[in-house]
Parts: structure tokens; sequence; C-alpha cells
């Protein structure tokens, strides 16, 4: 009896998955396998195992990194983010750097208070639900509603392969108060 065929994958799909989502040629490939060709389906496998390999590297120490800014376009507000990771290599990588850019756009635009709902003391006054609407890894990104910025994170540390940790950020606004 002959060994089990796997689907024959289409070449554009891969070509089109591969570059909407930044994952290793291979990954997309098994990904598009597993779903039968379902580009929707394969991006869901492909975000499970970007959230399995986050985790894995979750203990890593991250000493490089990037600060960045972000300043509106009338100079009115603005914010500062540092992103660490595991090698210099990695900091210097256009995904590293384009995700440094949007989480600066974010902060400046949607005022978090805290990179994490366990980073917001414990006398802040604020319930569990606005706790983690005020967390930035909890909201959802300012240019897609369907993805919060953690989710950003993992696909970067997926990408990647090495950890990636928002460290901290600071809002500007000019006449207001600063946060971060």
């Amino acid at each position: 009896m002959p060994p089990a065929m796997k689907p024959k994958v289409n070449l554009d799909a891969l070509k089109a998955l591969r570059d909407e989502t930044g994952a290793p040629i291979g990954d997309c490939r098994t990904a598009l396998e597993e779903a039968s060709g379902d580009s929707a389906k394969a991006k869901e496998i492909l975000r499970r195992k970007g959230a399995l390999a986050a985790s894995k590297r979750q203990d890593r120490v991250t000493g490089q990194g990037r600060i960045e800014s972000y300043i509106h376009h009338d100079g009115r507000m603005g914010a500062i983010v540092e992103v660490n990771c595991e090698t210099d290599f990695v900091a210097r990588t256009p995904d590293f750097v384009q995700f440094c850019r949007d989480v600066a756009m974010h902060v400046a635009a949607m005022s978090p208070q805290f990179v994490r709902p366990e980073d917001a003391p414990k006398d802040s006054g604020l319930s569990a639900e606005d706790v983690k609407a005020s967390a930035l890894l909890e909201q959802f990104f300012v240019r897609d509603q369907k993805t919060t910025i953690g989710d950003l994170l993992k696909a970067l540390i997926g990408k990647t392969g090495e950890n990636v940790v928002v460290r901290r950020f600071t809002r500007f606004a000019v006449g207001g108060p600063v946060s971060g």
C-alpha cells in the first residue's frame, strides 16, 4: 500500500500566505497542507503556532532591543517605547523595527496605562475590565481592530524565533498628563 500523499499546495496561495504573515516558508506550506489549502485556516494555525512559540521563549533574557518614538503630524502628541529582544541582530530587522514603530504610534493614539494587566497597581481603583482595557498588550491595534498588540507581539516572536518584550512606554501630549 503506498504511503498517504500530502495534498499539493498552490504556489500562489503559499506565496500570498508567506507575504501576509512573514512566517517561514516551510511553516506556511505545513499550515496550508494541514488546512487543506484554506488560507484563513492556515493563518489561524500559524497564529496558534506563534503563540506556542512565544510561551516557550518567555523566560529567555532580553538584553538587546530598540527605543522608538512617534510624533503625531501636528506635533501635539507623541510616544516613546522600549522593546527588548535577545540579540542586536533581531533588533535591526525590518519586522522588529516596524513593530516598534507601530507600538509607538498605538501608544500615542490609544493612551494605554500599563503594558500588561498585572502591571496595574492593586490600589488603582479600576475594575478588572478597566485594567484590561488600559493594558497595551490587550488593546486592539489602532490599524487593525481584529488584532491585539499582544497578537502582534506573538507573531513577531514566531517570526524572529526570539523572546521579545515591550518593556515600557511613555506618552506625551501638549498640555496633558504623561502616561506610562
